[in-house]
């Protein structure tokens, strides 16, 4: 759909099916791995997860980049069908059936509140950057959202099956592995939309180019990944969440003082210290908040997880992007001096938006600082039940 699409409508509607699919896969993919693995071997498994999601980020901007740039923007979603089509085929011969199987119905009224509740919340945060965070319109989407999303719950907490288990919440350290977990795909998502405009906007450098300059950083979090989990085995999510945490707040902080003239090094540096601190974070305090769950609870708590990482992400990077867009209008020069200095206004126009990057970035440093500071509350070692460690052993 998305590579015929003839207008914008017919994209999008591509583009959601997609994200049906990656909605199905993801948390498949994270209750299997936690199945079938003992809880103290979790954290080397779900590393090797983070290996093959880190290769995504590390491909995926520096080959669509230079597709954009010699082909058409629809081979970006032709090259897919192949790929796809052979995991289907593979997957006949080679997935099996690890975990029980329940005739659980879905419940039409938890989709209908869910889809209007997440999405007007994410609709009202998106249109904030360019109506105001006082329009009228802005604040009744985001009161619609919150209202159809405290109905949710309600309808799930009353429900003996609900269609999405919210109780897995009463679990403080699943409570607090899925914030510091949805904060570290918020830097991850953020930075990779918000990076790339400064770099071909700002230094008008082309789409390949961008691609390339994050490319070492979305390597190292590759390589990092398998390392992280193992080092979570060993020391447990306190430790690796508190080192993870200080280095992406470290390497967020620089991107505040970005200028027109800062050399492509200083952004390829800050960037990989930033993806070595996602790496360090994600899949560490991801498992530790699963191994606190009963068995039955896990395919609950990763949907719950994936769930509210995906949103947190999803209206956190709406907030960057509203961010962005609201103080680089409000710092815009006037119309009068582009027709008496346009060489001034230029100028200052170029100034404005990098005072909408420096708004962003410190939104994002100011969550990464939040997160770290709730680290500390994480508890230490990986939560594994020491009855199945002594009877692995």
């Amino acid at each position: 759909m998305a590579f015929f699409a003839p207008n914008f409508g017919f994209l999008l509607a591509g583009r959601l099916i997609q994200g049906l699919g990656v909605g199905v896969s993801m948390p498949l993919l994270q209750t299997i791995m936690l199945s079938i693995f003992p809880p103290e071997k979790r954290g080397a498994a779900m590393g090797t997860v983070g290996l093959v999601v880190g290769l995504a980020p590390a491909l995926g901007p520096t080959l669509s980049g230079w597709i954009v740039d010699n082909w058409d923007w629809r081979m970006l979603f032709l090259m897919m069908v192949p790929i796809v089509v052979t995991v289907i085929i593979l997957a006949f011969f080679f997935m099996k059936s690890v975990i029980p199987n329940t005739d659980q119905k879905i419940d039409l009224i938890s989709v209908i509140t869910s889809t209007i509740g997440f999405g007007a919340l994410l609709y009202g945060f998106s249109t904030a950057g360019n109506d105001g965070w006082t329009d009228i319109y802005v604040l009744l989407y985001l009161a619609l959202g919150v209202i159809f999303v405290v109905l949710f719950g309600l309808r799930q907490l009353k429900m003996d099956e609900p269609f999405l288990d919210i109780r897995v919440f009463k679990y403080g350290e699943f409570s607090l592995a899925a914030v510091l977990s949805g904060v570290a795909n918020l830097a991850l998502v953020g930075s990779e939309m918000v990076i790339p405009l400064y770099i071909q906007n700002i230094r008008g450098e082309s789409a390949f180019h961008s691609g390339l300059i994050l490319l070492p950083g979305a390597l190292a979090m590759g390589v990092m990944s398998p390392i992280t989990g193992r080092l979570f085995d060993r020391y447990g999510a306190k430790f690796m969440a508190i080192a993870g945490m200080t280095m992406l707040t470290l390497g967020s902080i620089p991107f505040l003082f970005i200028t027109k003239e800062t050399s492509i090094l200083f952004v390829i540096v800050f960037y990989a210290i930033r993806m070595f601190g996602i790496a360090a974070t994600m899949m560490p305090v991801t498992t530790s908040g699963m191994n606190v769950l009963p068995f039955n609870k896990i395919s609950h708590g990763t949907a719950v997880n994936n769930t509210f990482r995906q949103v947190l992400s999803s209206i956190g990077t709406a907030i960057l992007i509203s961010v962005l867009s609201s103080v680089t209008k409000n710092s815009m020069p006037s119309a009068t001096m582009l027709k008496e200095t346009p060489l001034k206004y230029a100028d200052h126009a170029t100034n404005a938006v990098l005072s909408g990057y420096h708004a962003a970035f410190f939104i994002s440093a100011l969550f990464a600082a939040l997160a770290l500071i709730f680290a500390f509350f994480l508890k230490k070692g990986n939560n594994a039940p020491k009855t199945l460690v002594k009877e692995d052993k």
